[in-house]
């Protein structure tokens, strides 16, 4: 076991004697329904300042003007901004989690916005509440770690850089008015960004998403003379079968990023059709493309279009129209990113006593639009091993406080040691 320096040994304390009020911080977040959609998010962002003000930090808010959260499927999202400078000059951090969820959903044993902590035999206190996981659990996370350097400095140590927090609203729903307006309005320039993610790894990597919507055109006749007209259900499902017969290909390219297997295709929405004796003239559809981050630069829209116009091809009468809905870019590791790895996987080792892995995940994030301006980038937060085990995104979602106040030493002993040079 390494010896602590005064500043390590200044952080760990904080945090240890924060922690009673760092989850009654969390479980107000879990308390205030922030469900996207319908993606009301405007009082959670009140909320949330409300109590970073508190707390003794200044907090801008920069509300998104509404035609874009109404383009984004929302119906108000109010972006937040805490920053804090330390000696001169060094680097800029963002840490960046976001307050938008998705809805409960059923199967709940605890009430989804009740943030009730249950003392587990296994694993000790642990919070349950749709968010407290994903990634409200970062809100508190990130603040704690900003406060621990905060005290450090009270008591001696010296930082030279800046710390930001970004909290946003609209990961759920792609991340083009969060993190991406903050940086595309230029009231963020990081050096360095880290994004939520969980306790046991750092994650480095993850898929790219493309949605399309499919609108196979036929015409209508009566279905006792169907050669009078031109089925589209029958077309959808010849592009479905040249679809589903490239999902096996897809499924043979495998990625070298621990974490992450192949690329998938997935047909998730269909309809069509008028009545049982009525020939269809339409049938919808909708697929999900996921990227594998080898295939970052590559046209996956345009091999896809490719397919299904010529399977539609085959059939006379048929037209298709196919409309991007969501385009999410792999995150891959860009240059400098080593530093950033270092330091986390450093401040782990020292907290949790193990050696965390670097990896991918499949599902894609806001640290993409981080990276895609070039700014090397992570994610690290609060949680266990899996996002199976918080049962993100399900029923019962919940976080083990432990590893709140562990990923908290981390993330503030890393900051520490980026900001120390």
């Amino acid at each position: 076991m390494s010896v602590k320096t005064p500043c390590q040994s200044a952080i760990s304390a904080f945090i240890d004697a924060q922690q009673g009020a760092q989850r009654a911080f969390l479980q107000e977040m879990v308390k205030v329904p922030s469900d996207n959609p319908a993606g009301d998010c405007a009082p959670h962002g009140a909320r949330a300042q409300a109590l970073l003000q508190q707390l003794g930090f200044q907090v801008e808010a920069y509300p998104v003007p509404q035609a874009l959260v109404a383009a984004n499927g929302m119906l108000s999202a109010t972006n937040l901004v805490v920053r804090r400078s330390f000696g001169s000059g060094g680097p800029t951090i963002a840490l960046n989690a976001h307050g938008d969820v998705v809805p409960p959903g059923s199967g709940w044993s605890k009430d989804p916005y009740g943030g009730e902590i249950v003392d587990d035999p296994l694993h000790g206190p642990v919070m349950y509440g749709r968010g407290v996981a994903v990634s409200k659990s970062d809100f508190a996370t990130y603040a704690w770690a900003l406060l621990a350097l905060i005290e450090a400095e009270r008591q001696g140590a010296v930082f030279n850089g800046a710390v930001e927090l970004q909290f946003t609203y609209d990961e759920e729903s792609g991340g083009e008015i969060g993190p991406k307006w903050l940086l595309e309005q230029g009231l963020s320039r990081p050096d360095y960004a880290v994004s939520a993610g969980f306790a046991y790894g750092v994650t480095s990597a993850h898929n790219g998403c493309l949605h399309l919507e499919v609108r196979v055109k036929g015409k209508q006749a009566h279905a006792a003379m169907p050669e009078t007209g031109h089925d589209a259900i029958e077309a959808a499902t010849g592009i479905l079968q040249a679809l589903y017969a490239y999902r096996a290909e897809l499924a043979r390219q495998k990625s070298a990023v621990p974490g992450i297997a192949h690329p998938t295709l997935n047909v998730g929405l269909i309809e069509g059709g008028i009545n049982t004796n009525v020939v269809p003239d339409l049938a919808v559809f909708r697929l999900d493309r996921r990227m594998i981050p080898e295939e970052a630069g590559s046209d996956a829209e345009g091999v896809l279009r490719g397919i299904i116009e010529r399977a539609a091809s085959a059939y006379p009468g048929i037209e298709v129209e196919i409309k991007r809905i969501l385009l999410a870019e792999p995150l891959m590791e860009l240059p400098g990113v080593g530093k950033l790895i270092a330091a986390f996987t450093e401040s782990a080792r020292q907290v949790l006593g193990e050696t965390i892995p670097v990896q991918g995940v499949p599902l894609y994030t806001d640290a993409r639009h981080y990276a895609k301006r070039g700014i090397p980038t992570i994610l690290y937060g609060a949680g266990p091993r899996t996002l199976m085990e918080a049962r993100g995104h399900n029923s019962d979602e919940n976080l083990r406080l432990e590893d709140l106040r562990k990923a908290t030493k981390v993330v503030a002993l890393a900051l520490a040691g980026l900001l120390q040079g």
